[in-house]
C-alpha cells in the first residue's frame, strides 16, 4: 500500500518507496495529482513564495563527457565554444548584478567531467567564499567530487552542490556512457557527509518512458535525508546534439512529474528549471500550484534560453507571487 509522504514520519521510517508505486501516482488524473500537491505544498510553504536563483557559466564548453542533450559536450558540433575559467572578480561582478536583480541565491557551473586540484579549483573555492561576502546562497556544479574537495567547498561556505541524475537508472546509458548512475550518488553521498544541502532533480523529454521518470522520482525520494533541492528541466532541444531532435514533453507530464515531486518530498524545493521559456503562463501557473517553489532567474541558464527577467515580474505579478527574498 502506497504510503504518502504526508504521512507522520514513524509510518515511513524505514520504508523504501518503489518504483511501481510512484509510477502509479504519476498514472492518477492530473486534476486530482495537482489538488493533493496543492495541498500537500501548503502545509510545509508559503504558496506566494518563490525562491529566485541565478546561474553563470564561469567555464564554459570542451567537456570530456557525452551527454546526449548537452550543448557542451565535446562530443558534440554545436555553436558553443570552450573557454577558459571566468576571473573571480567577473564572477563576482555578475553575483552582485543577481542580487540587484533580486537573486537571494547564486549557482556557478563549470563544465567538467570531475574536480580537480589546482589553481582553477582554487579559484573556484574563492568565488564561493565572496558571494557568501554578499549575502547570497552559493552553489556550485562542477561535475564529480571526491570527499577531500567537497570538504574544502564547506568550509569555504558553499551552501548548495547540484548534481542531477538526469533521468532514470534504466534509462541512463541512453543518455551519457561516460559516467555511470553509481558515480552520480557517490557525489551527492559525498556531498551530504560534507555538510552541503544537496541539490538534485532530472531532466524530462530525453526520449525516456514514464517509468523512468518514476524510477528518478524514487531514487530522489529514497535519499536519506531527501534532497533539500530537487531542480525539473524539459529538455531544450540543441541543434548538434545526439538530442537535437527530440520533441520534448507535454507540459501535462511535468506538472505530473512536480506533482508527484512535492507528495514524495514535501519539504524540499522543487525548482522550475530549463525549458520555461517554452512553457505557457498557463502550464508554469499549474506547476507552481502543484508544488514547484523555485526559480531560475535572468535570460540565460548556463548555455540555453530563459525568460526574460520582465517576462518573470509580469507572470509573477498575475498570480500573486513574490520572490523569497521580497518583503
Amino acid at each position: 500500500m502506497f504510503i504518502p509522504a504526508t504521512a507522520p514520519a514513524s509510518a515511513r521510517q524505514n520504508r523504501t518507496l518503489e518504483v511501481s508505486e510512484i509510477s502509479a501516482l504519476l498514472d492518477r488524473p492530473l486534476i486530482n495529482l495537482v489538488f493533493e500537491a496543492a495541498a500537500v505544498h501548503r502545509r510545509h510553504h508559503d504558496p506566494l513564495r518563490i525562491q529566485c536563483s541565478q546561474l553563470l557559466s564561469v567555464k564554459t564548453g570542451g567537456c570530456p563527457e557525452d551527454c546526449g542533450y548537452c550543448s557542451q559536450s565535446a562530443h558534440s558540433k554545436t555553436a558553443v565554444e570552450a573557454e577558459q575559467l571566468l576571473s573571480v572578480a567577473k564572477t563576482l561582478e555578475e553575483a552582485r548584478r543577481a542580487k540587484e536583480g533580486g537573486a537571494d541565491r547564486f549557482c556557478m557551473g563549470a563544465a567538467w567531467r570531475e574536480v580537480r586540484d589546482g589553481k582553477d579549483f582554487d579559484a573556484v573555492v574563492e568565488m564561493v567564499e565572496g558571494v557568501k561576502e554578499l549575502g547570497l546562497e552559493a552553489c556550485v556544479t562542477l561535475g564529480m567530487l571526491a570527499p577531500h574537495q567537497a570538504q574544502r567547498l564547506q568550509a569555504a561556505g558553499l551552501d548548495y552542490y547540484n548534481h542531477n541524475l538526469d533521468t532514470g537508472r534504466s534509462h541512463y546509458d541512453e543518455v551519457v556512457t561516460t559516467h555511470s548512475y553509481d558515480e552520480r550518488l557517490a557525489t551527492l553521498a559525498a556531498v551530504r557527509d560534507a555538510g552541503i544541502h544537496v541539490c538534485s532533480g532530472g531532466i524530462l523529454g530525453l526520449g525516456e518512458a514514464r517509468e523512468a521518470r518514476a524510477e528518478l522520482l524514487a531514487e530522489l525520494a529514497n535519499l536519506e535525508p531527501q534532497p533539500e533541492s530537487v531542480p525539473i528541466n524539459s529538455l531544450v532541444p540543441i541543434e548538434g546534439t545526439p538530442m537535437g531532435e527530440e520533441q520534448g514533453i507535454d507540459w501535462s507530464e511535468l506538472v505530473s512529474v512536480v506533482a508527484a515531486a512535492r507528495i514524495l518530498m514535501p519539504r524540499t524545493t522543487i525548482r522550475l528549471s530549463a525549458g520555461r521559456r517554452g512553457l505557457t503562463e498557463e502550464a508554469q501557473a499549474l506547476c507552481f500550484l502543484a508544488g514547484a517553489n523555485s526559480i531560475f532567474m535572468g535570460d540565460q541558464l548556463l548555455t540555453t534560453p530563459n525568460p526574460e527577467p520582465s517576462t518573470d515580474a509580469a507572470l509573477f505579478a498575475k498570480l500573486g507571487l513574490q520572490p523569497a527574498s521580497g518583503s
